[in-house]
């Protein structure tokens, strides 16, 4: 089973490897793709270009976790950063192989406003990450979509390509990016937020630095 994991990585931090790793290890993922996303279209534009977030990516999964690599379709591509789009190509490669699309609650509540998000279901699974004891609630129309899928059976993806919900704890470290960023800005430590591989490019390269 292949886990796509996206995001802008802006930077990447060790809450978004050790989720990944806890995904991987819970649902028996073969393998999990970092997806850094070009252009975002429902957030900001990423502060680093495309090619720092991947090179930053680079870095941090330097011996890192077997099956864990980047997928850079999303950077290759130009205009706005479609999921529909990239799960489609996806699906062109690998055939009925099961795919699984790894998201935060957060993210997944605000689905209905994705670019064709019914679609998504016929090309991928989903993996909902959630804090243990956290509320699940969904807007009316999400659920209407949802419940029908949902599976409290990892090894249930297995059984087809697409179209069940799992949802998934896992213990998030209380990291973001924009956490990361500020620090930096603010001239405090990042040290432990971010591998020092990660650390040492942004000061080379003089990311999220105050104007």
């Amino acid at each position: 089973m292949i886990g796509v994991y996206g995001g802008t990585f802006d930077p990447v931090h060790y809450g978004h490897l050790r989720t990944a790793l806890e995904i991987k290890e819970t649902v028996q993922l073969d393998e999990v793709r970092f997806l850094p996303c070009r252009q975002p279209p429902h957030r900001q534009a990423p502060q680093a270009s495309p090619e720092q977030r991947y090179r930053m990516l680079e870095l941090a999964l330097i011996d890192s976790e077997p099956g864990f690599s980047i997928d850079s379709r999303e950077l290759l591509r130009p205009g706005p950063s479609y999921m529909v789009d990239t799960l489609g190509s996806l699906r062109a490669e690998n055939g009925q192989t099961p795919i699984c699309l790894i998201v935060g609650m957060d993210a997944f509540r605000g689905l209905p406003a994705w670019h064709r998000w019914t679609d998504l279901f016929e090309l991928a699974h989903f993996i909902v990450m959630q804090r243990p004891g956290n509320d699940c609630a969904l807007s009316a129309p999400l659920a209407a979509k949802v419940v029908p899928r949902l599976t409290d059976n990892a090894r249930s993806l297995q059984d087809g390509a697409a179209g069940q919900v799992l949802l998934q704890e896992v213990i998030q470290l209380d990291v973001s990016a924009t956490r990361l960023r500020q620090a930096l800005q603010s001239g405090r430590s990042a040290r432990y937020l971010t591998p020092d591989t990660v650390l040492a490019y942004i000061r080379r390269e003089g990311l999220y630095r105050s104007a």
